[in-house]
């Protein structure tokens, strides 16, 4: 997709002055004195203006006579897209077989050990140990849902026997095993009407678990199913009821705090994200870049966002402050429109 920023050549000549990795989908531009073309964002040294022309692409501009840099490699696809299309590949091996060392993996995606480990944390925000963690956590939980017994279900997930389960459990689940067969009975929720639509607020013996919108009850229980399969509604009465109504109070005015302990449940760099956005006050907005730097991993934008969009408590974690670069909304688990309307409500309680 052309960008509208690099329409006039001065544009084109600040981006590459800029060395801007924005403009390198955009436009080549070539060396007349050289003869070769480069990537808006190559390290070489700057050429003068005058022996500078501008190309919208590689193939136009061997098409004129140049050849591509070999430090930036213009006719190539993007260094920084192949690097990420390594990591995505390690992800999904990692996913697939549960035994995979760093060396195996290093050499499946043709990198040395020290290089594809500090590769994998800088985009993702975790190292490849966790996530192979978090792998067998979601195997195990599948497993778990469908009714699998428990030592078959640890053994199936990839952990080496059942004590090194047993150690982890909590972490993976948030739970037991067998609580979490039984579907974690422990939970309950109950669904109302806020200034947003249909609220689901679901608890278990630590705290709120889960602060699901939308505009269908069905749809609602079923998104709660998908992490608590067996969580039970319950109807409003005494206590539940009052803690019920303190959330739905608290969305709907932000002047409201949730005093309720929460159930925050996710993988340490999830935790580390949604704490990021917690920080961001009320009336502002951050850009997925902005938070992946709050949280020290500036390469891992693609996690923040991966982060942002698991988050099951809605409102009281604020994945809606999070936007695009350009200000733009993205998406939102709950809707693009809900998201307007919160941020909308937000700043004008600012202005108040």
């Amino acid at each position: 997709m052309r960008n509208s920023t690099f329409i006039t050549d001065e544009d084109r000549w600040q981006a590459v002055l800029a060395r801007d990795p924005l403009a390198d989908e955009q436009f080549v531009f070539a060396v007349q004195t050289t003869g070769i073309f480069c990537r808006p964002s190559c390290r070489a040294r700057h050429a003068l203006r005058k022996n500078v022309r501008f190309y919208p692409d590689a193939h136009h501009a061997v098409q004129a006579g140049f050849r591509p840099c070999k430090r930036c490699m213009p006719d190539k696809r993007d260094p920084q897209a192949q690097k990420l299309a390594k990591v995505e590949h390690a992800c999904r091996l990692l996913e697939q077989d549960p035994t995979l060392t760093l060396e195996r993996l290093a050499q499946q995606v043709a990198m040395s050990p020290f290089h594809f480990h500090r590769l994998f944390k800088s985009a993702t925000g975790m190292t490849p140990k966790a996530w192979q963690q978090a792998a067998r956590g979601q195997r195990l939980r599948t497993a778990l849902a469908q009714g699998d017994k428990i030592t078959d279900a640890v053994l199936a997930a990839g952990f080496p026997d059942s004590s090194s389960y047993y150690r982890k459990a909590n972490d993976a689940l948030g739970m037991t095993a067998k609580q979490y067969r039984k579907g974690d009975a422990a939970v309950r929720y109950a669904i109302s009407d806020c200034s947003l639509g249909r609220c689901l607020v679901a608890e278990s013996e630590r705290g709120i678990c889960a602060i699901l919108l939308g505009d269908s009850d069905e749809e609602l229980a079923e998104e709660l199913a998908a992490h608590f399969p067996k969580a039970a509604h319950a109807p409003l009465e005494e206590d539940f009821a009052q803690r019920i109504q303190q959330v739905i109070a608290s969305i709907d005015n932000r002047d409201v705090p949730l005093a309720l302990p929460l159930d925050i449940r996710g993988t340490a760099f999830q935790q580390r994200v949604w704490q990021a956005l917690r920080n961001i006050p009320c009336g502002e907005t951050a850009s997925y870049r902005q938070v992946a730097q709050a949280i020290g991993q500036p390469s891992a934008v693609r996690a923040v966002a991966g982060a942002c969009a698991a988050n099951t408590l809605a409102i009281v974690i604020p994945c809606h402050r999070v936007v695009r670069n350009d200000g733009a909304l993205s998406g939102y688990r709950w809707g693009s429109a809900r998201k307007a309307l919160l941020l909308k409500r937000e700043a004008k309680r600012q202005e108040g």
